[in-house]
């Protein structure tokens, strides 16, 4: 690593006009990676030139990126067990500066208050009201039916700031807080909607990749924890058209729920016209689809 004094000297010469000494520049400032942002931000607020400021923001911006695609593959790897952690991931894309540790503290909130209303006598349906209960009516979390396809609807610290989120991010509460207590609530990858499945917990077997016969029933978060069977689904992909296969009725990994976040962005993203946020999302997509 380079001294203090030698790096805000080669940040100083970054509104070189020549574009050859720039881009060495930047390769140079890029290969530092997380550390070198804070003088990077402190030449930013200190100059007036609109250049310099452009690059520093670019420059930012990459080693930023980058390193939430490495985070992303170490999270495939050896935590995708933890969406929590998924989730906030995605949310850095946008929000690099977020503050986690409030959004953690806010639902290990949730997580208490539904906890304390849980015992062991309780039947699978009377703790899905529990966490219903809790989320919706307490907390009062619920589906963004006005603004159903912003992208805001995808972040999570958005979703607990506003309350309002569509049913993949409403979906993903849902299962931090069942999964964190030990409730057997899994994600079901229903073409164009996310739902939950909670499982028989007796049944000893796989949580992918079983028959659906395993599944006691379904829950629908945008609809307040409403409670169905697999008829509802079946009756869904008539609607659509699409044919009733075996994936549409299973519990699926905390991979794909982190890519269904990712298109979802992507397609919100295209709607709104921001080619550039569209290809860096495709790029971590692919990114987690080849971890």
């Amino acid at each position: 690593m380079l001294k203090e004094q030698e790096l805000n000297a080669l940040i100083s010469l970054l509104d070189d006009p020549d574009e050859t000494v720039y881009q060495e520049i930047q390769t140079k400032l890029l290969s530092l990676g997380h550390d070198v942002i804070p003088l990077l931000e402190n030449a930013w607020e200190n100059s007036f030139d609109p250049i310099l400021q452009q690059r520093i923001e670019i420059i930012i911006h990459k080693i930023q990126f980058d390193n939430i695609e490495g985070q992303l593959v170490n999270w495939v790897r050896r935590d995708q067990g933890n969406l929590l952690k998924g989730i906030l991931l995605v949310a850095r894309y946008q929000y690099p500066d977020m503050d986690e540790s409030k959004i953690i503290k806010q639902v290990e909130q949730i997580k208490q208050d539904v906890w304390l209303e849980l015992n062991n006598n309780l039947t699978a349906l009377e703790k899905v009201r529990v966490i219903n209960h809790i989320l919706f009516d307490v907390h009062g979390f619920g589906g963004n039916t006005t603004n159903y396809h912003a992208p805001q609807n995808s972040y999570i610290n958005n979703v607990m700031e506003s309350k309002k989120g569509n049913p993949l991010s409403l979906s993903i509460l849902y299962l931090i807080i069942a999964q964190d207590l030990s409730i057997p609530i899994y994600g079901v990858n229903l073409p164009e909607h996310f739902v939950l499945a909670y499982v028989d917990e007796e049944s000893q077997f796989p949580v992918y990749g079983e028959s659906p016969n395993k599944v006691l029933f379904y829950i629908n978060p945008f609809s307040k924890g409403a409670v169905f069977s697999s008829k509802e689904i079946d009756a869904f992909l008539k609607q659509l058209k699409l044919p009733l296969e075996q994936n549409y009725y299973e519990p699926c990994p905390n991979t794909d729920i982190i890519k269904r976040v990712l298109r979802n962005l992507i397609l919100a993203y295209e709607k709104l016209g921001y080619p550039a946020k569209v290809k860096e999302l495709e790029n971590l997509l692919t990114v987690l689809s080849n971890a």
